[in-house]
């Protein structure tokens, strides 16, 4: 169980995981030794996950984001198991989910351009047999996108 002092924590390097130990500390009023062991249990519990840098596709040349929905009558768990290795085995692909409702699974892509993403599309469709629809929508505008899960206090 986490505490409003994990919170806070957790909201902070959500910000910028760059901060301080001393700076986090100070911020949950604590001294460096028992902030650092919150966050050691944090990590080892699997709150935090990884710390990464955030990137700008946009000056990366990697422009277009691409949302991918996928139909399948195929649901054994070898074919699932073959979809999934080929589909996070595509570095274009920065999210994968199996969904609920009309469509079977919802992939998210960002590559440079529609030529780019044809042959992404390409290797889709030919590397995985049973997919009865693929339908793309492409993103016009960035209007919010954040990492940060909203945590309450």
């Amino acid at each position: 169980m986490i505490d409003k002092i994990d919170r806070n924590l957790l909201s902070m390097l959500q910000q910028d995981c760059t901060l301080s130990l001393q700076a986090l500390a100070d911020a949950v009023n604590l001294t460096t030794t028992p902030c650092w062991k919150r966050l050691k249990r944090l990590e080892d519990e699997g709150y935090i996950r990884g710390k990464v840098a955030l990137l700008d596709p946009e000056k990366l040349g990697l422009g277009l984001t691409a949302f991918v929905l996928i139909k399948t009558q195929q649901h054994s768990s070898e074919w699932y198991g073959k979809f999934v290795s080929v589909v996070e085995a595509m570095p274009e692909v920065l999210g994968f989910w199996r969904m609920a409702g009309e469509y079977d699974y919802l992939i998210r892509v960002q590559v440079a351009d529609m030529k780019r993403y044809d042959d992404f599309y390409k290797r889709l469709v030919n590397g995985i047999p049973g997919l009865s629809d693929v339908t793309s929508s492409f993103a016009m505008e960035q209007i919010k996108y954040t990492t940060a899960l909203p945590l309450t206090s």
